[in-house]
């Protein structure tokens, strides 16, 4: 398993005060790919800039496809950039990729919700890995999760390597600007809505 199904599966399983935006998800599982990808060397930061190195396969299909979509030609992306352009579907994509690989389940209906496509964590080896990362504080998972307002706000420890604070900065960033625009979307359509209403 990965940062980045290990975020999804903590998303689904952590009780928050809201549920999780779907931009939101996708941004910080980009952010989530560029770790793992600084993990295993596929890629360096210079700054903010994503100096790609040389292409791996990591065993991970969808990370994978995060390595093969690194910008190879200089000027290099910046890592927000790369969170706009990876993370755009990019939950709906996990979803899909851990529905394939038995990592998620049908959930259980109740009069709250008849949603049918509704899905949970499968009890599986995959999950318990994810729930051991995130009772444990590990700092990139914890980090992230705390940017999604996932769980209790327990502070965590920051994670040591700086190229990884500069990712979660970019994600938490990319979050509030995302955050900024669906409040500026709210106020234009209660403004339009309240031209209707008006006598």
């Amino acid at each position: 398993m990965t940062t980045p199904r290990d975020l999804f599966l903590v998303s689904l399983d952590v009780p928050g005060e809201h549920p999780v935006e779907q931009g939101d998800l996708s941004l910080a599982l980009a952010g989530a790919e560029l770790v793992d990808l600084l993990g295993v060397r596929a890629l360096t930061l210079d700054g903010e800039r994503i100096v790609p190195g040389p292409a791996l396969t990591t065993g991970d299909r969808m990370l994978d496809e995060a390595g093969a979509a690194l910008r190879r030609q200089e000027p290099y992306e910046t890592a927000e950039d790369w969170l706009w352009r990876r993370g755009e579907g990019l939950a709906a994509a996990y979803r899909h990729a851990l529905e394939a690989d038995g990592q998620l389940a049908a959930g259980r209906r109740h009069w709250l919700s008849l949603d049918p496509a509704e899905r949970v964590p499968a009890d599986t080896p995959a999950r318990q890995q994810a729930a051991d990362r995130w009772w444990s504080r590990e700092p990139v998972l914890a980090g992230l999760a705390g940017i999604l307002a996932i769980g209790e706000d327990r502070p965590a420890e920051a994670p040591a390597e700086e190229d990884v604070i500069t990712v979660l900065a970019a994600v938490g960033d990319a979050v509030r600007e995302l955050e900024g625009v669906r409040t500026r979307r709210r106020i234009e359509n209660a403004a339009f809505d309240n031209i209707w209403r008006v006598p």
